[in-house]
């Protein structure tokens, strides 16, 4: 089996990617270590919840095994894997809302202060990201982090153009007030 550790210089990635299309579990395993924490540090972000982040981004790479045929090397590899990856977030996130949301529309907060100080493999803004209310978190995330432009947002959350450039306001608002209190 084929183990590459990230502190190593990894195979060509695109030939990694050809050995997984065609079957080869060791180089989808060096492919997965080369990904893995920046795609649950995505998912993180965007689900302010450990276990449902590891939950998504173990779900990220089933996805990958499954549709890595339909990657055609016109974009780099990373940007097609975090397109899967906050896709999966943000379907695993509609999945687990329960009845009272989707009734009420109620809107879910992040994690606590304290819940997001103690996170493991969180540090600096990320602590207050994950504090956000979910809307905000979300757009902020895909828009200043990701790179995604409004209207792409808009579309993949099922929002206007608008709501997404009210969200991402409201969240550097918030991040803003939060920071100068800490």
């Amino acid at each position: 089996m084929l183990h590459v550790k990230p502190e190593q210089t990894p195979l060509c990635e695109a030939t990694l990617i050809e050995r997984v299309k065609s079957g080869d579990q060791g180089a989808y395993t060096a492919l997965y270590e080369l990904h893995i924490k920046r795609v649950y540090g995505l998912c993180l972000r965007l689900l302010a919840d450990q276990a449902h982040a590891e939950d998504a981004a173990q779900e990220v790479f089933v996805q990958v095994w499954r549709k890595i045929a339909q990657f055609d090397g016109r974009s780099q590899f990373s940007t097609w894997l975090y397109s899967v990856a906050s896709n999966v977030a943000i379907s695993y996130l509609r999945k687990q809302k329960n009845w009272l949301q989707k009734v009420v529309s109620i809107e879910h907060c992040g994690m606590d202060e304290q819940s997001a100080n103690d996170c493991k493999g969180l540090n600096g803004l990320d602590k207050l990201i994950v504090r956000l209310p979910e809307r905000a978190r979300m757009v902020f995330v895909l828009f200043a982090i990701e790179g995604y432009r409004h209207e792409e947002i808009a579309e993949q959350l099922g929002m206007a153009v608008g709501s997404s450039k009210s969200q991402y306001h409201r969240a550097r608002q918030l991040l803003q007030e939060w920071y100068e209190n800490e």
